[in-house]
Order: structure tokens, then sequence, then C-alpha cells
């Protein structure tokens, strides 16, 4: 009997911005995010009764419908109009839940690749792009994966052409009793900020063009490397007054030396800190052990990455 193996990484946002409201009730978004080789493993078994099984090693985590993964499952067999087909599903599960890095996109984005292999469908990157815009605003990403530019609700996106010795290594941190609800936080960004939204396409195509040609695109680019400017995350000017454990989080890895910047990833609760390089991220994280210890937190060295999930 086949089984295959799936990889599933971690992302983190080095930008969020949030430009407006769109027709569809989303917000229109500007990004740039990033694998990272923190990721979970999906093995996929086939099975003949014709349902979809999931297991997990976190046991908080549901298996149900509401999980990403049996959700996608459910879609790309439906799409396949073969009806007779099944699957067992283990998740070995490394990437925080509820953390701001896209941990379920990406189980789900994992689960349509490593279906479609197991299966024999056959289907196009573009039919599973479409498939994953469906699930969820970062799931086309999380299939293809490295350094993106990432439009509309995070759906459109661009490579972005980096060089691999400019691109940061990462300091990533997170309290484990601490998580944010996504829809509140874009809620309360929309009570705070609303008034300053953006409400054309001309306006929102200006602030991506200049995204496009900023600094932080010609730092991964490699024309300007250790020069990262400060990074953005409009989430996060939400996120950190309302909660203390993000606010003592950001404050520890902004007391690292080393730092080029500092930021929270997503709609957090996770926070990270970019260094030249990884031997810099974990001294890093040897100087703060003692600080991050008392304040709870977990913390994880990691490198970034050229490729979303992939078939082992």
């Amino acid at each position: 009997m086949a089984v295959r193996t799936v990889i599933s990484p971690a992302k983190i946002n080095l930008h969020l911005e949030v430009l407006g409201l769109r027709p569809d009730g989303f917000h229109e978004l500007a990004m740039v995010m990033q694998t990272i080789d923190l990721a979970d493993r999906l093995t996929l078994a086939p099975t003949a009764d014709g349902r979809i099984s999931l297991s997990c090693d976190e046991p908080s985590l549901p298996t149900d419908g509401g999980n990403l993964i049996v959700r996608a499952a459910e879609l790309l067999k439906a799409r396949s109009g073969y009806s007779e087909l099944g699957a067992a599903i283990q998740l070995q599960k490394r990437i925080p839940i509820g953390a701001g890095l896209a941990g379920g996109s990406s189980n789900g984005a994992a689960a349509l690749v490593g279906l479609n292999a197991l299966w024999g469908l056959g289907m196009s990157r573009q039919s599973l792009h479409d498939l994953a815009a469906e699930l969820g605003s970062d799931m086309p990403f999380c299939l293809e994966g490295g350094s993106q530019l990432c439009f509309g609700r995070g759906e459109r996106l661009e490579a972005l052409a980096t060089t691999a010795s400019a691109l940061p290594a990462v300091l990533l941190i997170k309290h484990p009793e601490a998580s944010v609800s996504t829809p509140w936080a874009y809620g309360r960004c929309r009570e705070l900020r609303g008034d300053f939204y953006l409400s054309s396409e001309i306006d929102f195509e200006q602030r991506r063009q200049s995204l496009r040609q900023g600094r932080l695109v010609q730092c991964l680019g490699g024309e300007q490397p250790g020069q990262l400017p400060p990074l953005r995350n409009d989430l996060q000017a939400v996120v950190e007054p309302e909660l203390a454990c993000v606010r003592e989080g950001l404050a520890l890895l902004r007391s690292s030396s080393a730092a080029l910047a500092v930021a929270m990833s997503g709609s957090g609760p996770s926070m990270f800190a970019l260094y030249a390089d990884l031997g810099r991220a974990q001294a890093a994280r040897e100087e703060l052990a003692e600080r991050l210890a008392a304040g709870g937190f977990q913390a994880w060295c990691c490198s970034c990455t050229d490729s979303g999930v992939s078939l082992v």
C-alpha cells in the first residue's frame, strides 16, 4: 500500500499592511510572507472505505470537519468525482497552534498536494491553487512558499527574486497559553484604523507598487544586505496593547543587540527577531534564555526556506 509524506512549513509575515476593505467584505492586504523550516509532517495512506480520517499527536487539535486538512481532503475528493476515494492521515505537529504562523493553512495545503499524489489525480498546480484559495487566504502561499509578495486577501502571489545569503535567520517565540482570534484582530483594526483605509483600486495599486520597490524587497534581493528596515505589521498595533505577553516578548527580542528587526507574525501572538545568520539567532536565544523561560515563552531558531509544502 502506497504511503505519501508531506512537509508542511510555517510562515512569518515580514510585512503586513491593511489597505482597506474589499467589496466581498474581506480586507485588502499588501504583504511579504516567508516560509521557515519549522514544519509539521503529514503521512497519508489510502483506504478503500471512502472515508477521510485524521489523527494527530496534539490532542487539543480538532480532527473533524473543523480541521483544514479534512476540509481540503473532502473538497479535493468532491472535485475529483471519485466518491470511493479514502485516506487515513496522520499529523505530526511542531508548529504552535493559533500562533499567526499559518500552521492550519499549511496543513490544508499539504493535504491537497499529498492526496493529489496519493490518489493519482494529476491535478495541475493551478487547479490546486484554485482549491486552496477557496479554503483559506493563506493557503495559496503555503503551496508555493519561499519569499512572496501577497496581495488581495493574500491569495495573489508575486514571487520575489531573493538572494539566499541575504535571507535572515529567525528567532521565533510564543507564549503557549496565548491566542488571538484572527477575525477579532481584523475587526479591531477596522474599528481603530477604518477612517484611514484606502478605498480605490488606484490607491491600492500605488501601495502595492511602493512595497514592490521598497527597501525590504531590495534587502531580500541582496541589494542592501544587512540593512533591513523596520518591519510593518498593522495587526501588531491592535494586538500589542491588548496582550501583555506580546508586549513582553517584543521587548525581550528588541533587547537583543544583534537583532536586525523585530515584529509579530500575522495576527499573533507569535513574535520573531531577524538575524544575519543562524549562528547569531542561536546566540540570541542563549543570551535571552533565562528571561524567555521566566516569561514562559517557547523559542525556536529557524532558517528561511525557498519552498512551501513538499512531498518527501
